[in-house]
């Protein structure tokens, strides 16, 4: 019986980026922090907007503008607890990248530590 993930159009496509993925044995875990990072600043600028459309910057009316999207905007309150713990996470997943980088000395790598350098700054 042939397995259905290799054979299946769409479920080849998943298979082949993900499960039999052609990767060296010498990639551990701590190698994934750079795409935890795109999905952190993605989640960031989304809800971001989401959260801007409803924000008022006036100081007489900034507080209520924030319980408005708590209490009347639907799930306006877990876009908010995204946006506050996705930048707590964004910034824990962008110390431990540089603190890889450094364990495993890819600061020799000068222009590429320089380019992260200057992202960082």
């Amino acid at each position: 019986m042939t397995n259905i993930r290799k054979k299946h159009p769409l479920l080849k496509i998943i298979n082949d980026s993900f499960i039999d993925l052609p990767t060296p044995s010498n990639i551990s875990s701590w190698w994934n922090f750079r795409s935890l990072l795109g999905i952190c600043l993605m989640i960031q600028i989304l809800t971001g907007l989401f959260l801007a459309m409803h924000y008022t910057s006036d100081t007489t009316t900034a507080f209520s503008s924030v319980t408005h999207i708590c209490r009347d905007v639907n799930y306006g309150w877990i876009i908010r607890y995204m946006h506050a713990n996705g930048a707590s996470m964004f910034f824990i997943c962008l110390f431990l990248h540089v603190g890889r980088g450094m364990y495993y000395g890819s600061y020799t790598f000068t222009e590429t530590w320089n380019i992260g350098i200057l992202l960082l700054f």
